[in-house]
């Protein structure tokens, strides 16, 4: 099967970290094409970055659909979810965001969970997709490192470390029992922290891909009935794609 990857961001350091782990949990048979946008931000960290993102990452996902037809699913690598609904309207195959992915698969080992993010102003919107996933009451706190994302890419920051400090936090401080890595970023840090912390350490690039997997194996795709169905034909003004076929 053919799963899209989408970094929704500009950044293709990370796009390339982010193939990387989808190609190493992904099945044999299972093709990753991982995409990135030509156009937007270089990394999303609150919500002006997202609104910034989503029309050249809806575009994107679009041609792809164009470009390879047999495609069994889509992957949004940004843990803010990006874009995620509006993908699940404009597109036919399930479209899985790496955030609700990664809580999913963290309640399933875990009674309580903590989530470490990013940047401070990543925590609320977290906060907000908990909620709306109906997982707020299983996660313990989201917490934030206090990393830039581009950090995550600079082998001489000290990302990793502070992201370390703050899993020892939420263990001692939130009785955490599994922690979720909150950014696309860190997609490449997840084992090595939990054989440090001895704890689940879920990242959501992993987790979203297997979920496609499982959707395309059992045949389910999105319900077009009402919320996720197609846009209405109307005219677009200006330089907004569209996305009716």
């Amino acid at each position: 099967m053919n799963i899209v990857v989408i970094n929704p961001n500009t950044t293709a350091a990370m796009t390339a970290r982010i193939a990387s782990t989808a190609k190493a949990v992904a099945q044999a048979a299972t093709q990753i094409i991982a995409i990135q946008p030509g156009k937007g931000p270089a990394s999303i960290e609150g919500y002006a970055d997202e609104a910034m993102a989503v029309p050249h990452m809806l575009e994107a996902m679009f041609a792809a659909q164009t470009n390879h037809p047999a495609i069994a699913g889509y992957v949004i690598a940004c843990f803010d979810d990006t874009g995620l609904d509006a993908a699940r309207c404009v597109l036919d195959a399930p479209v899985v965001g790496i955030g609700e992915a990664a809580c999913h698969l963290a309640s399933l080992v875990a009674a309580r969970f903590s989530v470490i993010t990013t940047l401070a102003r990543s925590v609320s919107p977290i906060e907000h997709n908990l909620v709306k996933y109906g997982l707020a009451s299983r996660c313990a706190r989201v917490r934030s490192a206090e990393v830039a994302v581009l950090d995550l890419e600079d082998a001489a920051s000290d990302a990793y470390a502070q992201i370390s400090n703050e899993i020892r936090s939420a263990l001692k401080d939130d009785r955490a029992e599994a922690i979720v890595l909150g950014c696309a970023g860190m997609t490449d840090l997840a084992t090595r922290l939990s054989t440090e912390h001895h704890v689940p350490v879920i990242d959501g690039v992993g987790a979203a891909v297997k979920l496609v997997e499982s959707l395309a194996a059992l045949g389910l795709k999105t319900s077009k009935h009402t919320t996720y169905a197609k846009p209405l034909a109307k005219a677009y003004a200006g330089a907004l794609p569209n996305f009716i076929s």
